[in-house]
């Protein structure tokens, strides 16, 4: 048995996983798999740290920030290897940057990813705290306040957020990225002890769920909507804004150093940087090594390219 907590509630992000159980593939390939739905990253990693579940799914950020704290995690796996967090702004705004932000109330989660980050992020457009407003609300509150005009900008996980509110307040986004702000987003991590006793499970697992997103990417994202759907039929998901996060999510799955590099790949390029990005926030001590951070021994890329391949 293979215990898998995801980071948040059913999602586009979620569509590898449900797709992979309902062709088959994880008990094809003698896996037993069973995967709970999340609360948040943060959790997730905690949770999974402590030896509760085997694998979590999480923004790797986190997951690195508790390593540094003692932890004994390592990422497995990443999928969306470059940082998707960022601002969404109307259309209509006029605002292009952090530059044109001055006076503008801002929807942010404090103790989440962005908040660290924000002051750099204003810096940027030669602003500071002082000269807009942040308004804090949970997580779950941020798309309704920023729908209702509770606010003129949220800053929040893009490819999850956006298709939920660009209907109703069509929006565009201003990626943390542009700003130097690179770190990874989501992928596999586990404890040291659970890599060393279930190494090949986890090998068999992690490709799996990488050639399953390729396969997904390559024209089958109806196919993983309905998936996702069919394993949550209590969810009242919307299969629309389902499909629209899967293709927000493509625009993040590379970075330059992981252009070339098979889903699930990460660079240790990538990682250095990361780890110098969170120092700077406060959030890790200063001269990590990048390599103690992530292992890609447990990607086999002959089994993802069969499964990218649908045979």
């Amino acid at each position: 048995m293979i215990r898998v907590r995801l980071d948040w509630t059913p999602w586009g992000n979620h569509a590898p996983f449900h797709l992979a159980a309902k062709k088959g593939l994880f008990a094809a390939n003698g896996l037993d798999v069973e995967l709970v739905d999340g609360i948040g990253s943060v959790s997730t990693v905690q949770i999974v740290g402590n030896g509760e579940y085997d694998v979590g799914h999480a923004s790797l950020a986190p997951m690195a920030i508790a390593r540094a704290k003692g932890l004994p995690v390592k990422a497995i796996a990443g999928f969306i290897r470059q940082n998707d967090i960022g601002l969404l702004v109307p259309k209509d705004s006029g605002i292009n940057g952090p530059a044109d932000l001055k006076g503008k109330k801002l929807a942010f989660t404090a103790g989440s990813l962005e908040a660290p980050f924000i002051d750099r992020f204003l810096t940027a457009g030669g602003l500071k705290r002082s000269d807009v407003e942040l308004v804090a609300v949970d997580a779950s509150a941020k798309g309704g306040t920023y729908m209702a005009g509770r606010s003129d900008g949220v800053f929040s996980t893009v490819p999850f957020i956006l298709p939920v509110v660009n209907a109703q307040r069509p929006s565009n986004t201003i990626n943390f990225t542009t700003y130097g702000l690179a770190f990874p987003s989501f992928g596999l991590f586990a404890t040291e002890k659970t890599i060393a006793a279930k190494a090949d499970a986890l090998r068999r697992f992690s490709s799996i769920v990488a050639g399953m997103w390729t396969y997904i990417m390559n024209g089958h994202e109806d196919e993983a909507v309905a998936a996702i759907v069919e394993a949550r039929p209590n969810a009242k998901l919307n299969p629309a804004i389902l499909r629209q996060q899967i293709d927000v999510l493509k625009g993040f799955v590379s970075t330059p150093a992981t252009q070339d590099k098979p889903m699930g790949i990460m660079a240790e390029a990538d990682w250095t940087k990361a780890l110098d990005v969170l120092a700077e926030g406060g959030l890790v001590p200063a001269g990590q090594a990048a390599p103690s951070y992530f292992t890609n021994d447990l990607i086999d890329t002959n089994l993802s390219s069969r499964i990218a391949s649908g045979k």
